[in-house]
C-alpha cells in the first residue's frame, strides 16, 4: 500500500526520531494512507513562512506490518483512547510496538479530547462523538526494523 509523509524536506531515509513533543503514538515516523492528510500537515508549516513542502510516498506491503509488533485501531475505540491519552499526557508512557495503525487526531479529534481531558465528557461519549466524524488514519513506524519494511517512490514538491 502505498503511504504518504508530508514534510519540509524530501525524505529518502526516514529516520526514529524522539520528539519532545506529546504525539498521538509516541515518538518514529508518521504516515498516513491519506494524500490530503500528508499535506495538510505540510500546510500547517505555512505559517512559519516557508512556501514549498513535500509529499513523501512510500510502499509498505500491510502483510509487512502485520508480521511485525503492531497495534492496530480500524475506529475509535476506548483502548485507542486510553492509548493516545497516555501518549498525550505521560511523558514517561513508552511502548515497544513496531507499528501503530489508527485513526489521526487531527484538530477536530483534539477539541473532542480536550473535553474528554477536562472531564466534560466521559469515554463513551468521547467515542460516540469521533464516530460522527470523516476520520483519516495514521501509520506510525516506532522502530528500525518497521523502517526497513518501507520502500521510498518519490517527493512531490508542494508550492504553499
Amino acid at each position: 500500500m502505498k503511504v504518504y509523509h508530508g514534510s519540509l524536506e524530501i525524505v529518502t531515509n526516514p529516520e526514529i526520531r524522539i520528539s519532545d513533543r506529546t504525539l498521538d503514538y509516541g515518538s518514529g515516523f508518521y504516515t498516513t494512507t491519506d494524500y490530503a492528510q500528508a499535506r495538510s500537515w505540510v500546510e500547517r508549516r505555512k505559517n512559519d513562512g516557508v512556501d514549498t513542502g513535500y509529499i513523501n510516498v512510500y510502499e509498505i506491503s500491510k502483510e509487512a506490518i502485520l508480521v511485525k509488533k503492531t497495534l492496530w485501531f480500524d475506529s475509535p475505540s476506548e483502548e485507542w483512547v486510553d492509548f493516545v491519552h497516555k501518549n498525550r499526557t505521560d511523558r514517561n508512557f513508552k511502548h515497544d510496538f513496531d507499528f501503530v495503525y489508527g485513526p489521526v487526531a487531527n484538530d477536530k479529534v483534539y477539541a473532542a479530547f480536550a473535553l474528554f481531558e477536562d472531564g466534560l465528557i466521559n469515554k463513551q461519549e468521547l467515542i460516540a462523538e469521533l464516530k460522527t466524524y470523516v476520520l483519516v488514519d495514521q501509520l506510525l513506524l516506532h522502530s528500525s526494523e518497521a523502517l526497513a519494511c518501507l520502500s521510498y517512490i518519490e517527493a512531490i514538491k508542494i508550492e504553499l
